[in-house]
């Protein structure tokens, strides 16, 4: 019976060999659960670290798409208020022309 005794004993040093004493099972499953949430589930550090790598990039191509409406709002109301740009845009880009005017368009760049 005794060595039945030892045996076990043996068997259950051999398996907390490498957890030391005042490190118990309760700690390292907390351990265990702790890392797993950190880096392994749907709610990670790795992932959070990659939706704010998201957020950035659309922040920035959101900035970057408000400047070109901005810059669109700024042409339309010159159009609306500065009579000469929008005959110099008719003219340039439409070939448009005052009436007894004469037009010649080229290929020359």
């Amino acid at each position: 019976m005794a060595r039945k005794k030892d045996s076990n004993q043996e068997k259950r040093f051999s398996l907390t060999r490498w957890i030391p004493e005042w490190l118990n099972i309760k700690w390292v499953i907390v351990i265990g659960v702790f890392i797993v949430m950190i880096f392994f589930s749907q709610n990670s550090y790795i992932k959070i670290l990659e939706y704010q790598k998201t957020t950035d990039e659309l922040r920035a191509e959101i900035k970057k798409h408000n400047d070109t409406a901005q810059m669109y709002r700024e042409k339309a109301h010159s159009l609306a208020t500065d009579r000469e740009t929008l005959e110099r845009i008719a003219r340039e880009q439409y070939g448009m022309k005052k009436e007894k005017e004469d037009v010649f368009i080229t290929d020359i760049p």
